[in-house]
């Protein structure tokens, strides 16, 4: 992987950044010379991993900001705190990510992983889109999941009540995720960006998601499937590190592990469902989560 140089002064966020994937991320971006805002839901966590990370890195630029991503009203709140800081971002890793095994809603009544893992992160590219450069070297990325392969955009059960198996909410939410990253560089290609969208994801990993399961739900997944398919968090955040820094990288591009299943190995291309490509899907998705939102996401206006 060839990284860009030059990275004095830039600036990136990861959302979900005190733990898993995203706390490997974050040690990535770091390495590579950024300045990175950790954007999580809990102070204390994320203030407990700034420590852990900065006896790495000692005189890295490590800040934490404070953001509920299910919470459209705090993501607003956050996008305006950090503009007031900040006068350019040049990596958005929208990596924060939760996994249910029961119903649960937002404030706003919308399912509770729609919300968090797809809606928050549409939101908040929207509103930090205009601080970031028009260069290649500027990300917007968005992490999906194998489980996007398990599903569909239910337009009219976006909550997903009719589903009856209890891993669809999360599936829809990464699909929408993937779905999202194409159609934001389809639209910044339109516009005639030189800033890319791309998508990852990481493979196997416990990367606590599994923390919102029931105790013994999560004890039988961590003792069972866990040590069989699942690798590293430092291994998982290759592919998103790839997406975020390689200079070879280009719009729509979507990596993942390239081992078996693709649950492990090397970060390379991931392979992705057609019904993922739909631009009609996407469209409708695209309008749904400005409605959801209450966003205006126009790409040609910036």
């Amino acid at each position: 992987m060839e990284v860009s140089v030059d990275n004095d002064k830039k600036v990136a966020i990861v959302t979900g950044a005190n733990g898993g994937v995203g706390y490997e991320v974050t040690k990535g971006l770091l390495k590579s010379g950024f300045h990175v805002v950790m954007a999580c839901r809990s102070l204390e966590k994320a203030n407990k991993a700034k420590i852990q990370i900065l006896t790495d890195f000692p005189s890295s630029k490590l800040e934490v900001m404070t953001v509920d991503l299910s919470d459209f009203e705090s993501v607003k709140i956050f996008a305006q705190e950090f503009q007031s800081k900040f006068q350019r971002l040049d990596i958005l890793v929208n990596n924060a990510g939760i996994l249910l095994n029961k119903p649960k809603k937002n404030r706003a009544n919308i399912e509770m992983q729609f919300a968090t893992n797809h809606l928050g992160h549409f939101l908040l590219t929207s509103l930090l889109l205009p601080l970031m450069p028009d260069s290649k070297s500027s990300r917007v990325v968005s992490l999906s999941s194998l489980a996007h392969k398990k599903s569909e955009i239910f337009f009219d059960d976006i909550n997903c009540e009719s589903q009856t198996k209890w891993d669809v909410p999360y599936a829809q939410s990464k699909l929408a995720c993937l779905i999202f990253a194409d159609e934001l560089q389809r639209k910044l290609k339109l516009a005639g960006k030189k800033i890319i969208s791309v998508s990852a994801h990481p493979g196997g990993t416990d990367s606590g998601l599994f923390e919102h399961m029931s105790p013994i739900l999560m004890g039988i997944m961590r003792y069972t499937f866990v040590p069989i398919f699942l690798h590293s968090t430092e291994n998982a955040a290759k592919p998103i590190l790839k997406a975020a820094l390689d200079s070879e990288a280009e719009g729509a591009d979507y990596f993942g592990p390239t081992g078996l299943f693709e649950m492990k190995g090397k970060p390379g291309f991931a392979k992705r469902t057609k019904y993922s490509q739909r631009e009609d899907v996407a469209g409708r998705l695209w309008s749904l989560s400005e409605e959801l939102t209450g966003a205006t996401f126009k790409v040609d206006a910036l």
